[in-house]
């Protein structure tokens, strides 16, 4: 299968999953949830080895990222606490391991100054937000959670002129995490996810797409 092939067929897989998960979300099948999510998310880590990942650097720590969040998505099927905690760590990990990624390209500094100034005024009115619906132990890891994406995407951002599908992928990547919060913290309602879900895995497709021009 060649690689233009590949990303269709294998894109194609994951967005269709991600549909079938909101579809079984807002039903209750449960069953059809964790095999669709399961699938979607096995996809963006197939999609990354199909491409290339582990023929440089860049594409392995994008491949173990990505498998962190696989864990993460894994992690979250639970509605219990511990299951919250742990999957928050994991996804944590992935942002870490997606920083290490986008440092290791040339950035321009002008641009990851800029983002990080807007990023983190961001992230500080997000959290103002949640900061009256969270228990006191997420008083402390969604902070550090903000931080870890608010440098990820900011050194995507400064990135961009080496891999332009990253700053794309980053920044829906945060927006999709603001619909995880409301589910998670606000009200839970199938509407997060009808607009998180497709985002999220459209943001790891593209960053699984990415490695192609660092193998």
């Amino acid at each position: 299968m060649n690689y233009d092939k590949a990303i269709i067929v294998i894109g194609s897989i994951c967005m269709a999953n991600a549909v079938l998960y909101v579809i079984a979300e807002w039903r209750n099948w449960q069953t059809a949830r964790g095999l669709s999510k399961f699938v979607a998310s096995t996809a963006f880590v197939v999609l990354a080895v199909q491409n290339g990942a582990a023929g440089s650097i860049y594409g392995r720590l994008i491949l173990l990222a990505l498998i962190f969040s696989w864990v993460g998505d894994a992690l979250l099927l639970s509605l219990r606490s511990t299951f919250l905690l742990t999957g928050m760590a994991a996804f944590f990990l992935a942002h870490a391991a997606f920083a290490a990624a986008f440092a290791s390209l040339p950035l321009e500094t002008t641009w990851l100054t800029i983002a990080l100034v807007i990023l983190t005024t961001g992230a500080l009115a997000i959290l103002s937000w949640l900061w009256k619906y969270l228990e006191p132990f997420y008083k402390i890891a969604v902070p550090v959670y903000l931080t870890a994406i608010t440098v990820m995407t900011s050194l995507a951002i400064a990135a961009s002129s080496a891999s332009p599908l990253l700053a794309t992928g980053a920044l829906i990547f945060v927006v999709s995490d603001i619909s995880v919060a409301r589910n998670r913290f606000v009200e839970r309602n199938v509407v997060n996810k009808i607009w998180g879900m497709p985002l999220y895995y459209a943001a790891q497709l593209l960053f699984a797409m990415s490695v192609l021009s660092h193998g």
